[in-house]
């Protein structure tokens, strides 16, 4: 395991994701980053491959657990699953905000039993584009959308949103401070390409391309803009030295560190 690297208070702004099929590969990528990483995400598919033991474990090692569940189910069927997640010791987890009010609401008052669970309201899928809301009968685009569905997660009680590094400043604007907003759909900039222009439609977007995110952006982008964490997949997973791919993003959030409003909320996250 690697031991050298150094963590600082921001450093669980940063969860990388294990998007794997089976355990073992998630485990290899854990065993890799050693002490480099103490924030993880699992979601549907490698808790269906493995069960619930992984998240338990990455728990009991001292690690933070996000557990990207996006559920969408009757009341009674998300606070049960709410209840689940705080008892395997995550301190995030997903409830889709087009549920509505119900649903979020169950969620927001089953996490009471687990002081730090905290129920994140996703918004609009960073895959999704405004066409793809259209074909559902949403006549918003992807902003309009996600900043409606955040007030509504806010009402309900939800202590943060899951949205796209575009959305991230304009739900810090109409947010305040405190709330969460979680980023995925991060990739640091190309060689050459500045770490600043991961808003638009460079580098980022071609690996938006790749990677399933419609509404890419980079890690210091997306921290610039208000996201208190970002989620990283591919671009540590599949990197050569993941530990240096990880430092590259750790690096965007400590420049950010200070500058970024709900830092240093109810959940930071280290």
């Amino acid at each position: 395991m690697n031991t050298d690297f150094p963590c600082s208070d921001t450093d669980g702004r940063v969860i990388v994701a294990l998007d794997f099929a089976d355990r073992r590969s998630a485990e290899a990528l854990v065993e890799r980053l050693g002490d480099a990483c103490g924030s993880y995400k699992i979601g549907l598919e490698l808790l269906t491959a493995a069960g619930p033991g992984l998240a338990r474990d990455l728990v009991g090692r001292g690690n933070e657990l996000f557990l990207d569940l996006k559920l969408f189910e009757i009341p009674n069927s998300v606070a049960g699953a709410v209840r689940a997640a705080g008892a395997l010791g995550a301190s995030m987890v997903t409830v889709h905000g087009m549920g509505g009010t119900g649903i979020m609401a169950a969620a927001v008052d089953a996490a009471r039993e687990f002081p730090r669970l905290r129920v994140l309201a996703l918004t609009v899928v960073t895959s999704m584009t405004g066409s793809d809301l259209a074909d559902i009968g949403v006549a918003a685009g992807p902003e309009e959308q996600v900043l409606r569905l955040a007030r509504l997660a806010m009402r309900a009680g939800c202590d943060g949103v899951v949205a796209s590094p575009r959305e991230a400043g304009p739900l810090r604007a109409a947010l305040g401070p405190e709330p969460l907003i979680v980023t995925p759909g991060v990739t640091p900039a190309p060689v050459g390409g500045g770490a600043g222009a991961a808003g638009g439609a460079g580098g980022a977007e071609a690996a938006g391309g790749a990677s399933g995110h419609a509404r890419p952006g980079t890690p210091a982008a997306a921290f610039a803009a208000g996201a208190s964490h970002v989620v990283v997949g591919r671009s540590v997973a599949r990197a050569a030295d993941p530990v240096a791919a990880l430092r590259q993003v750790r690096a965007a959030a400590r420049e950010a560190a200070g500058t970024v409003p709900g830092a240093r909320g109810r959940h930071s996250g280290g």
